[in-house]
């Protein structure tokens, strides 16, 4: 989506946006696999989430205004004049949750909020997009893979 953005294409939004997910910063996300890796049962598994469900099309739109403030478009446009709603995936979850307690419980929690994480993301991809154009777009260029049967 922040690249969509960075390029002004169409931002594609399955269905109406409502499914839920529990997103995490990736710094906490890594910060939880070395919990594990160092305070964890061998052959245990944990759930590294944030406790923090939130709406697809809440985190477009957070995006899209959090890059207003940091990146504003030409001509007083905005970013979500980009959102794209299309055709829902079929078989598409509405909601993803996880129990992080056996994590919680190694002593681990999450050091970021959801929106300071967030901009934090934002402004690497902002600070990162000669990277990003150049050497990441010779290996993916964005294209939804895998295909709908």
């Amino acid at each position: 989506t922040i690249n969509k953005c960075l390029k002004h294409e169409k931002i594609p939004v399955y269905g109406d946006g409502s499914q839920i997910r529990d997103w995490i910063y990736v710094e906490d996300h890594v910060t939880g696999i070395l919990k594990v890796i160092d305070e964890g049962n061998i052959g245990e598994k944990y759930n590294i989430g944030a406790n923090n469900e939130v709406r697809n099309i809440d985190v477009v739109e957070l995006i899209c205004s959090i890059l207003d403030k940091l990146k504003p478009m030409k001509d007083d446009l905005k970013y979500n004049s980009l959102i794209n709603f299309v055709d829902d995936r079929p078989g598409h979850d509405s909601r993803y949750s996880l129990d992080n307690n056996k994590i919680k419980n190694l002593g681990w929690e999450p050091k970021f909020t959801w929106k300071k994480g967030l901009e934090k993301t934002i402004k690497w991809y902002i600070d990162n997009s000669e990277f990003l154009e150049k050497d990441v777009n010779k290996i993916y260029s964005g294209e939804r893979l895998g295909r709908i049967t």
